[in-house]
């Protein structure tokens, strides 16, 4: 078994491989981190795993009185995740690649990174300033009838964005053509869609693709139904993935 040791990125969100994410870097531990990974040459991988967070806090108190008045704040790498921080997190996370890591004048970082692979966490160390994580790679298997699976998907998908465009009372905008491939196809459905962290974990820890759309399939059209009988939707933009404040 091959595995890698990673800086340990924990959010209340799940990252899958070809998606985007910006982030908005300004806690000490994952300043830390961004620091870390700017010594390494730019033709180099900057890489980080993405984890969603089980049970803790991704943000830590940072002041005395905050959140509760008479507790001190906690500090360091796994502040908010509890005496065992394995235990905080799912066990499959996501590896990204930084390909921007700008430091701010104040010493907050602004960066951009895209999912690659999938990856089961073994262990997590919290001796240094951030925390880091022992992975294993996990390789993407197709499934039985994956293709076909992926192209019911997709037309499930383009019913439901125009459900959830008239749910919200506007017009689907021109968009780029969606992919054929049907792991891509399963990645991207799962992440624009406005699904729980729970049920996106699900998706991102499938045992194959085929696995993944079999069951977005499902939910397209359990989602789809749904849409179809609400007055109205809270304005949320489904297919961008927001700066998460970390």
């Amino acid at each position: 078994m091959t595995t890698v040791r990673l800086p340990l990125f924990p959010l209340n969100s799940v990252l899958f491989p070809g998606l985007v994410l910006p982030l908005n870097v300004f806690e000490e531990r994952y300043r830390a981190m961004m620091r870390d990974l700017l010594k390494t040459p730019e033709d180099e991988p900057r890489r980080f795993a993405v984890v969603a967070i089980r049970d803790g806090h991704e943000v830590a108190p940072s002041a005395p009185g905050m959140p509760d008045p008479t507790a001190r704040p906690d500090r360091g790498p796994a502040a908010g995740f509890g005496p065992d921080p394995v235990k905080a997190f799912h066990a499959v996370a996501c590896v990204a690649d930084a390909a921007t890591v700008r430091e701010r004048a104040d010493g907050t970082f602004e960066v951009l990174a895209t999912g690659t692979t999938r990856v089961r966490l073994l262990s997590v160390e919290a001796s240094g300033p951030f925390l880091t994580a022992e992975l294993e790679e996990l390789p993407e298997e197709p499934g039985d009838g994956a293709g076909a699976l992926a192209e019911g998907v997709l037309r499930s998908f383009r019913q439901y964005q125009k459900r959830l465009a008239g749910a919200r009372e506007r017009s689907l905008t021109a968009s780029a053509e969606l992919p054929d491939e049907p792991s891509v196809v399963s990645y991207l459905v799962a992440a624009a869609m406005a699904l729980d962290t729970p049920t996106k974990q699900r998706l991102l820890q499938a045992p194959d693709t085929a696995s993944r759309l079999r069951d977005e399939l499902k939910l397209l059209r359990s989602e789809t139904a749904i849409i179809r009988n609400l007055p109205s939707l809270p304005a949320q933009d489904l297919t961008r993935t927001p700066t998460s404040p970390n």
